[in-house]
């Protein structure tokens, strides 16, 4: 058979910030190339389209899918971009009808048959590397489809759910040492042949460079309220080996020799520490040339660890400081102390890593008073080269919308539009006395205040380049301008207080 995937343009969404997204989230669809490599091994043909690569309008992405003329069309989905694969797989139905359209992502799993529209023929539920071979399987055969597990689809109007499939855990919270038969090494190599890899570039402190994303476990203990860690099951851990690895990367730089830098997808890079100094190891020991970046908790780096990967390549950390409120932290279960974000932005300061904190407003709790106080901790710490600062969305799935959609905390959902579930630019929730408005703005002027700080200016030239320098410096003197006209527009005294 021939499977088509097909990964619609998403950054048209964003407005202002289009440019930035374009530039810093063109990311290859790794779980696509995954998918793809696992139908290969079937001895199916695969074609992925990535529009958001190749910069493809929905009537391009229609007119190359119909080219490819598959047996089935395969469709990720997450919350905010759900929309687009709706509309994406109308104008397909309604071109071919014939043409069985399958879904999966982490939007289909945790809205279940919900998400099952007259243009989807079956939904994906869980881990789609557990069933999408058997159902292949079962398509071309013929077969009855309700012996595959993990789908959702109708039969003579009676809608089908089978179970969630979820990849077997192979390492406990406790555990001391990663074991080498780890899960999921059972999956091939993604199929990297099958995306534009020339054309995915992320920035960084020594210029833009050729990347790819790659993964050495899946999952987080922990449970944010902003994380869908109950509907998704992502509090188990899932490990591959450290060969396994180290293995992709080695084919990865000899099939694209202009890749250099790997951005390693894991939730938490260090949640075991000798799963990634083993990792490190076998970089220094086999001579492997690259650098590699990656997020993890404050609480989870010190100064022997970080030296470490250093050798190995690594460039740059982040960490999701998200408020300095304290109460905030509590009730979003934040469990890392504050003083550890300091002490591991400076540990990179120390050794060269280029420190990233995501901040993030309008959580339950969140006041202007708040916001400032973050702004002001962010202000202070110099070594934090840059910081992602967005508006918390109450994705499905997660604690934060269960208290939105009941209006508890101080929380109130104002827009079930998926559409709207952006976390730059917009806002689809009011926090205590805050708007929507209020959070876009305060967005703005923190975003301002963040990016004003001279010593972040050659960070963002360098990982920006020319042009996204001067639009974030436009930007920045936009917001100013919009920020004094507005003062000079209210009457005396009036004023709240300034971030």
């Amino acid at each position: 058979m021939k499977i088509a995937f097909l990964y619609p343009r998403w950054t048209g969404e964003y407005g202002l910030f289009r440019h930035f997204a374009r530039r810093n989230s063109t990311w290859p669809p790794l779980s696509l190339a995954l998918l793809g490599a696992m139908a290969e091994q079937q001895g199916h043909k695969v074609v992925i389209v990535d529009g958001q690569a190749d910069d493809l309008s929905e009537d391009q992405m229609v007119e190359r899918a119909l080219s490819i003329n598959p047996d089935v069309f395969g469709l990720t989905c997450y919350s905010p971009f759900f929309h687009l694969n709706v509309s994406l797989a109308k104008r397909l139905k309604k071109a071919t009808d014939n043409i069985p359209i399958i879904v999966g992502g982490p939007h289909i799993t945790i809205t279940k048959e919900n998400a099952l529209l007259p243009q989807f023929d079956y939904l994906f539920i869980g881990e789609a590397e557990k069933s999408l071979p058997n159902f292949l399987n079962a398509f071309q055969k013929g077969a009855d489809l309700s012996q595959v597990e993990g789908i959702i689809y109708k039969k003579s109007d009676k809608i089908i759910i089978g179970r969630p499939q979820w990849i077997e855990t192979t390492i406990k919270l406790t555990g001391k040492t990663v074991n080498e038969e780890s899960a999921l090494d059972q999956f091939p190599f993604p199929s990297r042949h099958l995306l534009p890899m020339k054309k995915y570039k992320l920035g960084t402190m020594d210029g833009r460079m050729h990347f790819t994303p790659i993964q050495t476990m899946r999952g987080c203990p922990w449970k944010c309220i902003f994380c869908a860690s109950e509907a998704l099951n992502t509090t188990r851990v899932v490990t591959r080996s450290p060969r396994s690895v180290v293995n992709e990367i080695k084919q990865v730089i000899t099939d694209f020799p202009y890749i250099s830098h790997f951005y390693f997808l894991d939730d938490v890079l260090t949640l075991f520490k000798p799963h990634i100094i083993e990792i490190c190891d076998l970089l220094i020991a086999e001579n492997v040339k690259i650098t590699f970046e990656g997020s993890t908790r404050a609480n989870l780096v010190d100064d022997e660890l970080v030296e470490h990967m250093v050798k190995a390549g690594l460039v740059r950390l982040s960490f999701g400081l998200e408020t300095v409120d304290t109460e905030m932290r509590k009730t979003m279960k934040k469990k890392v102390p504050l003083e550890a974000y300091s002490e591991a932005n400076k540990i990179c300061e120390k050794h060269g890593v280029e420190a990233i904190n995501s901040a993030m407003i309008g959580l339950p709790g969140e006041t202007r008073e708040s916001v400032n106080a973050t702004l002001d901790w962010l202000s202070k710490a110099r070594e934090i080269k840059q910081v992602n600062f967005a508006i918390a969305i109450p994705y499905p799935g997660t604690e934060f919308n269960d208290m939105a959609m009941a209006g508890t905390h101080g929380v109130e959902l104002t827009s079930k539009d998926f559409s709207e579930y952006r976390r730059y630019g917009s806002a689809v929730t009011k926090v205590g006395d805050l708007s929507p408005q209020d959070l876009i703005d305060l967005q703005n002027e923190g975003f301002v205040r963040i990016y004003s700080a001279p010593w972040r200016w050659i960070p963002m030239f360098k990982k920006h380049g020319f042009i996204g320098y001067a639009l974030m410096l436009v930007r920045v003197f936009k917001l100013w301008s919009q920020k004094l006209l507005k003062r000079k527009s209210e009457p005396y005294g009036s004023h709240p207080k300034a971030l």
